[in-house]
């Protein structure tokens, strides 16, 4: 049984929701949440003195854990260390206690962490960018995944943008997946230069949106389906249906309170499948991309 010390502790001041409020939803939302994290490493972001203090991320194992399991992991260079993984609800709420408000697993299992079962989009779009054109965005994004056999699947992030998540099934070497990721993203900027960007720099983002494929590499994480944000107005990231997308406002159209109330009422899970469906990267015909 994980206690929450400093339960009245304000994490959302412009809520006035408090520790105990976060507790509180993700043991609202855990049945939903913990597959998307469960034996997978986990980086998690850690306001100790709320969202809008200091926040830092945190990937390895820290003293005081005891529900929280350790994943032994090779690093880039060769040397080891300790990954935080969860496998149940007290190991969530173990580091919600530890401050942590935002989940952010990788797209592969601590027990097969060279392998990758899911793929990831993430549409980042620059501030002065629309979110109809965001919305446009990843529309074809799926129309493009199609094109070559893939079927995929929709959440808000939270922020001004949405990620595309691809299920592979057999899970797949991640660099044949960064590969294909990659190769999408350079598609879809030079196929439709006014919208896209598949750079990182910054500088060259503005009325743009970048189609970030980094996502996909051994070691990087994207945020988990039900995570909340630590940003103004608690939002969280949502899976909907491909459906709803043209009823959205926003990447942040969900928060702490509306996701517990969708959840309630959904009858079926807007990702229903997800873990069924059986499909891969590996040998499929890329040339579609580029028409």
């Amino acid at each position: 049984m994980v206690t929450i010390t400093h339960p009245g502790r304000v994490i959302y001041a412009d809520l006035g929701v408090t520790k105990q409020d976060v507790a509180d939803y993700y043991q609202a939302v855990m049945k939903a949440f913990l597959p998307g994290v469960a034996a997978r490493p986990v980086s998690v972001l850690r306001c100790p003195e709320g969202a809008a203090g200091d926040c830092f991320f945190q990937k390895h194992m820290m003293k005081g854990l005891h529900h929280v399991r350790g994943a032994k992991l090779t690093e880039r260079g060769g040397d080891s260390a300790i990954y935080l993984c969860l496998d149940d609800a007290e190991a969530v709420l173990e580091l919600v206690q530890f401050g942590t408000v935002e989940f952010h697993p990788w797209g592969a299992l601590a027990s097969d962490p060279d392998r990758a079962d899911l793929m990831v989009f993430d549409l980042d779009p620059a501030s002065d960018v629309k979110w109809p054109r965001v919305a446009a965005a990843a529309r074809l994004v799926r129309k493009l995944l199609g094109q070559v056999g893939l079927q995929s699947f929709l959440r808000t992030t939270g922020g001004k943008g949405l990620h595309v998540v691809v299920p592979l099934r057999p899970a797949c070497t991640w660099t044949p997946v960064k590969d294909f990721a990659h190769a999408l993203a350079d598609a879809l900027a030079r196929g439709w230069p006014d919208e896209f960007i598949a750079q990182a720099s910054k500088s060259q983002r503005e009325g743009l949106i970048f189609v970030d494929y980094l996502r996909n590499a051994r070691g990087a994480t994207s945020v988990a389906s039900y995570s909340l944000r630590a940003r103004k107005g608690a939002p969280v990231a949502m899976p909907v249906r491909w459906d709803e997308l043209g009823k959205l406002k926003g990447g942040d159209a969900f928060d702490i309170h509306t996701a517990v109330q969708r959840l309630k009422r959904q009858r079926r899970d807007p990702w229903e499948g997800f873990d069924r469906i059986e499909q891969g990267i590996e040998g499929i015909d890329t040339s579609p991309l580029s028409t």
